[in-house]
């Protein structure tokens, strides 16, 4: 282990400054510190005039490409949410605990619907969240891909939402999403 040295003295190292030297630079601190809330003053004043309705959205994932899970096709795009009757069907088979909280935790809102693990992964739609988290039935069924055995039907570990088809959304519109919420 190498030993500290000692500085000789004289040599160079940081220098003491004076207390006028010191309020100058807390002063330039402060024009630049004040610059910066101005301009995010101003970015926050845009957003009032372009978007008064700006809300959250939540970002659910599916899979559109048929993937063969313990034999079963678990494949699910916007295309086959559009074709449920009603436009409505369950968002189930979340079996991730953080992901889990999450849709718990959601609101009756809109979510963006994204297509994963395919060609072109990324936000194709707009669906609604039309009813509180409830237990997933997937996860007592014992030839249904999500079966879980170590879920009891008294205390499940898993839940489920009710989604609705809203609209698509195509490429400007994604633009328009990336552009405006940087």
């Amino acid at each position: 282990m190498p030993r500290p040295r000692k500085r000789p003295a004289g040599a160079a190292g940081p220098e003491k400054k004076g207390q006028s030297e010191k309020r100058t630079k807390s002063e330039n601190l402060g024009e630049a510190s004040a610059k910066v809330e101005n301009s995010s003053l101003q970015k926050t004043s845009a957003f009032k005039k372009c978007g008064r309705n700006l809300s959250n959205y939540w970002l659910m994932k599916s899979e559109p490409e048929s993937r063969l899970e313990k034999g079963v096709d678990v494949k699910f795009s916007i295309e086959d949410l559009k074709a449920q009757p009603k436009q409505t069907a369950c968002w189930d088979g979340v079996r991730n605990y953080q992901a889990r909280n999450f849709l718990r935790a959601m609101k009756l809102e809109e979510a963006f619907f994204y297509h994963s693990n395919c060609k072109e992964p990324g936000i194709v739609g707009l669906m609604k969240i039309v009813k509180e988290a409830y237990p997933d039935h997937t996860q007592f069924e014992k030839n249904n891909p999500h079966y879980d055995p170590s879920s009891q039907e008294d205390n499940p570990k898993w839940s489920m939402r009710l989604v609705c088809y809203v609209h698509l959304i195509f490429f400007t519109q994604i633009f328009f999403f990336s552009y405006f919420f940087q």
